[in-house]
């Protein structure tokens, strides 16, 4: 029996140098099993302000994120909350993949690196819910990272966030191997 390696795509909300959720996203992504690739996406600064008006031939960046897209088995989402809603960068790239044909129905998963994150959390499951994404509810979690000093280094050592990460990697490519076993929905447990 021949295996493929399951492609996922980290999305961060954040442009912020230090950010927690990027940190996040990093540490996953090694933290990652035999067989799963995950690639943190560098371009979504680069990303023009939504506007139906433009030609999409002519906008490299959403290009090249909507390709990012269509590649990827499934999507993972780590976005900060500001104001009690999801950050300008992510709003901004869902809006460019709402028309896009790859999204709907692709696997996604979300971390945070704050369980206080409720409200973006929340405004995140509702716009993908809304563009047809399939959420797998035991692959998204919160972490308590916010304060905590942890670099990329010391979230993939810590023996206790290590573990949940893991998990939830197993739990999401489990999901995108086989989709009529994942439970979907809201959930977003906190850890």
């Amino acid at each position: 029996m021949t295996f493929r390696t399951i492609s996922i795509l980290a999305l961060s909300g954040s442009l912020r140098a230090a950010s927690y959720n990027t940190r996040l996203l990093h540490a996953v992504a090694r933290l990652a099993p035999a067989g799963v690739d995950i690639a943190v996406y560098q371009g979504l600064g680069a990303l023009p302000l939504f506007n139906p008006d433009l030609a999409l031939t002519e906008l490299p960046a959403v290009v090249a994120l909507q390709q990012a897209v269509a590649a990827a088995d499934g999507i993972l989402i780590a976005s900060p909350e500001y104001a009690h809603g999801v950050s300008g960068v992510m709003k901004n790239a869902l809006d460019w993949l709402v028309g896009s044909e790859q999204f709907p129905g692709k696997p996604v998963a979300l971390l945070n690196a704050s369980p206080r994150a409720t409200h973006a959390q929340a405004a995140l499951v509702e716009i993908l819910n809304t563009m047809s994404a399939r959420i797998v509810s035991q692959a998204s979690i919160a972490l308590p990272l916010l304060g905590s000093g942890l670099d990329q280094d010391g979230i993939v050592q810590h023996a206790t966030l290590g573990t949940i990460l893991r998990d939830a990697i197993a739990a999401f490519a489990a999901a995108i191997q086989t989709p009529e076993c994942a439970l979907i929905g809201a959930a977003f447990p906190v850890k």
